[in-house]
């Protein structure tokens, strides 16, 4: 071999070797990065909020259907097949505020629903309390009522880290739940807001009482640290409102963020009704509406080593009925009930000529309170009436109006209730309405007033008559009609309390069914 052909062998040998070298280099760094995507395993919480029991109700959204629980199920059923490292959780007021198919079963058929679906974890809102403390755990643990009998109660575990029993000083239910996926434990702390002790009647809790949430929250990520948990889901009943972006994020879990321990990653809020998907002090914030009308899905990526978050992001996604077909046992549920609750509540009890709104205009007044008001005051033969905007739920729509309308948008189930108060008392009442958080407004017949906004809260009102236009004398005795719950203090009225009862009525519900059926009857009924 002459020495030129040597060079020549040398060059291409020590290229091979290079090209070859600079191959392998590359497959393994391509490799080296699919393997550190993969080796991080990949968890998925689908996430509900405030259902209020609505198995057969549906809403608008964006202009399609969705909601109803046939289509929420199909939904949660069809993203959970996607990933087998999925829980389903809770952020409470799963029940409460029902229509019929659901509350005229003690909201038994909204936890079977529940258990069709193998809720893993939840937490109760202010509304499991609607009916006191032995009901919320029936519900939950199982028991007796007298109305439909022996119940199983959920399967779902529940935890609330600041429902505290007066009498142990402990948590009414386990502060945390422990889930493992896939070898990574995951702490969940429940928590409901604390104004549940102004929203549930004094009688309804007084087993109970309702401590700060970022106390109670922090109180708890450190027994889950104690014991190793480096990933920890908040489920509060709390509010949370943010942009479809995340941005211009709003609401008590936001103002509460920074003071949460920095351990918590994920919170999954409710009680607002809001749309939430924002980041505030590092903690993923998420809320879905209301209604079962969308879910929240966090994914959450999870190094197997460190047991700890290397990513989270949520999408909150519409139960639209286009994309869907409705889960068949779901449907197999609610013909159930249908066929239980019969024919009564498709009774059309009245006609109305044009949608009388719940909401309340500029001037704080709501129509359709006004209505419930009116009916109140007639029930019980007296001349005033107050209403409190949580009464009802939706707006009465235009044109024939059944039972089960009227049941589903005055659920409460609250009875209407004839005081006998001081106008002092009804003064106290109405400045009441004022605080320094938010102003509740009352709805009124009977009576008419003046008030100052600029003025103290608390010294507000500056003219109150009757509505022959008599002024109302601080040391006179006036017959008032309110529902038990105001009655009781609800909503933090607590001037009517102080007053005298004279006497209970029926429902508000059945007092509203008698004013419609007088003023408003169907066409079909005159005939």
């Amino acid at each position: 071999m002459s020495k030129f052909q040597a060079i020549t062998s040398l060059f291409i040998l020590v290229f091979i070797i290079i090209f070859v070298t600079y191959k392998i280099t590359a497959f393994s760094s391509n490799h080296s990065t699919t393997n550190q995507s993969n080796r991080y395993i990949q968890l998925q919480l689908l996430g509900v909020n405030d259902f209020h029991g609505q198995l057969n109700k549906y809403q608008m959204v964006s202009g399609t259907k969705a909601g109803s629980a046939e289509y929420l199920a199909a939904y949660l059923k069809k993203y959970k097949q996607e990933n087998t490292n999925t829980l389903l959780v809770h952020a409470g007021d799963m029940v409460g505020g029902s229509p019929p198919i659901s509350s005229q079963f003690q909201d038994e058929p909204t936890i079977e629903f529940l258990n069709l679906l193998h809720f893993d974890v939840g937490t109760p809102g202010n509304h499991e309390l609607d009916e006191g403390v032995n009901e919320m755990k029936r519900l939950i643990h199982g028991g007796f009522n007298k109305k439909t009998g022996y119940f199983q109660g959920a399967n779902t575990a529940y935890s609330s880290a600041n429902i505290i029993d007066r009498k142990s000083g402990t948590p009414l239910l386990p502060p945390y739940v422990i889930k493992q996926m896939d070898g990574i434990d995951i702490g969940f702390i429940g928590v409901v807001t604390k104004e549940t002790n102004m929203y549930v009647s004094p009688e309804n809790r007084k087993e109970v009482e309702i401590t700060d949430e970022v106390s109670a929250i922090n109180r708890t990520v450190k027994l889950l640290k104690e014991k190793g948990i480096e990933v920890i889901v908040v489920l509060a009943h709390d509010s949370a409102k943010s942009e479809k972006a995340g941005a211009n994020s709003t609401g008590a879990l936001v103002e509460m963020a920074p003071k949460i321990d920095d351990e918590v990653d994920v919170i999954f809020a409710g009680h607002s009704h809001e749309y939430a998907n924002t980041v505030a002090a590092g903690k993923l914030i998420v809320q879905a509406y209301s209604n079962g009308k969308a879910f929240s899905q966090v994914k959450l990526e999870i190094d197997p080593h460190s047991k700890m978050i290397v990513k989270k992001q949520a999408k909150i996604i519409a139960t639209s009925h286009h994309h869907i077909k409705p889960d068949e046992e779901t449907v197999a549920l609610l013909n159930k009930y249908r066929k239980r609750l019969g024919s009564n509540f498709n009774q059309v009890i009245g006609e109305m000529p044009e949608e009388i709104k719940r909401n309340q205009d500029a001037n704080g007044e709501s129509p359709l309170a006004k209505m419930i008001a009116e009916s109140e005051r007639e029930a019980m033969g007296v001349d005033i009436a107050f209403v409190h905007q949580g009464e009802m739920r939706k707006s009465l729509k235009k044109g024939k109006i059944t039972v089960e309308d009227l049941y589903t948008n005055v659920p409460m189930g609250h009875n209407v209730s004839k005081l006998i108060l001081t106008g002092d008392q009804i003064k106290l009442a109405l400045e009441q309405q004022w605080t320094k958080d938010h102003d509740n407004r009352l709805q009124t017949v009977g009576l008419t007033y003046d008030w100052e906004a600029k003025a103290p809260i608390g010294s507000r009102v500056v003219v109150l008559k009757d509505k022959k236009g008599q002024e109302i004398q601080p040391s006179n005795e006036y017959e008032v009609a309110v529902s038990n719950y105001l009655a009781s203090g609800g909503d933090n009225f607590t001037a009517f309390e102080q007053g005298r009862l004279v006497e209970s009525g029926p429902q508000v519900v059945t007092a509203l069914i008698r004013h419609i059926q007088q003023k408003y009857p169907s066409h079909s009924l005159k005939e």
